[in-house]
């Protein structure tokens, strides 16, 4: 498809008809969206005194963003077939076709105006919703309380210290207790050392430190060999103290609340630290961000393509189509992501693997229309 071509007039008639049709459904998919659950829910909170009206609003716009990722792809596939759909109703498109306009062309400015939605998309995902989402739990002041265990390891993969926090909250720990494995590595395993229990906590950026501490010697034979108390103890120095704040913090986050940068740096730790299943599922996350905007492009064509229809062809079965595509699409995003969670394909291909099924249905819907 040539996309070097100057706006005509005629591109300018179709252009506007999409753009119109296409922010008309995006608002439809909003109102709808927001207005059954999330609207009375903010209103009941509201009524409570959870929020001021301002926060409430405030609430409402930034949940925005979230439905918009959504809608984006949604509105153009609607907007592009009422449009065509108009067009071949008026017979307009016919009109095109019998001067010799090839149908690549007639869809040229509606191809460009879904590369710029498709970057828009791009930008909510990465930008958009992560910052709005951080803004919205500040106004209803939700910290998540983090339980969560930490394995520092050696170079030979091997355990060196066991961390397990019962409650972390806004820096602070309770309830910690730290197995201190010896560098005596037997056939099977490492011996344990040290129990450290320790009531309380802090994380430094470059430390954690444990208050309140009861320390148990162990023997090899497994036997408490001596029981003392400390006041303060500092465990996971440097490197280390920093790597297991950030998947501590990390793991009670939805991949939308990190932008791209700080989901590759997320990703890239969890690879180093061989959490295998994570690691999988936040890397086909990633690789969607880059191919669901792409999904918009072929959307808009399938929806050129199912509004351009005969003059007696039935109007209904495009749009029967369009709905049963945008399902499909959503029902199995998390099918794929299962599959890359529990590595029985590769997160590339979990990723791609919609955009692939997209591509084929324009194909195969473009052959049937016979264009």
């Amino acid at each position: 498809m040539n996309l070097n071509f100057k706006l005509k007039i005629y591109d300018k008639y179709i252009l506007k008809q999409v753009v119109y049709a296409t922010f008309g459904a995006i608002m439809l998919f909003t109102i709808v969206w927001i207005a059954p659950e999330m609207l009375l829910n903010t209103i009941k909170c509201t009524l409570e005194g959870e929020y001021t009206v301002k926060e409430a609003i405030l609430v409402l716009l930034l949940e925005l963003p979230k439905i918009l990722g959504k809608a984006f792809p949604v509105g153009l596939l609607l907007g592009t077939l009422f449009s065509f759909d108009k067009l071949s109703k008026d017979s307009e498109l016919t009109i095109l076709r019998a001067i010799g306009m090839p149908f690549g062309r007639i869809i040229a400015p509606v191809v460009v105006f879904s590369l710029l939605i498709s970057a828009l998309c791009f930008i909510t995902y990465d930008k958009l919703i992560p910052y709005s989402e951080v803004k919205k739990f500040e106004i209803q002041k939700y910290k998540p309380v983090i339980q969560y265990m930490y394995n520092q390891k050696d170079k030979n993969n091997q355990p060196i210290t066991s961390v397990v926090v019962s409650s972390f909250y806004d820096g602070i720990m309770a309830n910690i207790i730290v197995l201190d494995f010896s560098r005596n590595i037997y056939n099977d395993l490492h011996g344990l050392n040290y129990i450290y229990a320790a009531k309380g906590g802090k994380t430094f950026p470059n430390h954690w430190e444990l208050y309140d501490v009861t320390t148990y010697q162990i023997s090899p034979d497994g036997i408490y060999v001596n029981i003392a108390t400390e006041d303060k103890k500092t465990i996971l120095e440097g490197e280390s103290a920093n790597t297991a704040y950030t998947l501590m913090t990390n793991s009670v986050k939805k991949e939308r609340e990190i932008t791209n940068r700080d989901l590759l740096k997320y990703i890239k730790l969890l690879k180093k630290e061989s959490l295998n299943e994570e690691y999988s599922l936040m890397l086909n996350k990633y690789y969607q961000r880059f191919f669901h905007p792409f999904v918009c492009v072929l959307l808009a064509i399938m929806g050129c393509l199912l509004g351009f229809s005969r003059p007696r062809e039935q109007r209904l079965i495009g749009f029967t189509v369009a709905i049963a595509t945008i399902f499909a699409y959503y029902i199995t995003l998390p099918f794929f992501d299962l599959l890359a969670e529990k590595e029985i394909l590769n997160p590339l291909l979990t990723a791609i693997m919609p955009l692939l099924a997209f591509m084929a249905a324009v194909y195969a819907i473009y052959k049937h229309k016979d264009l």
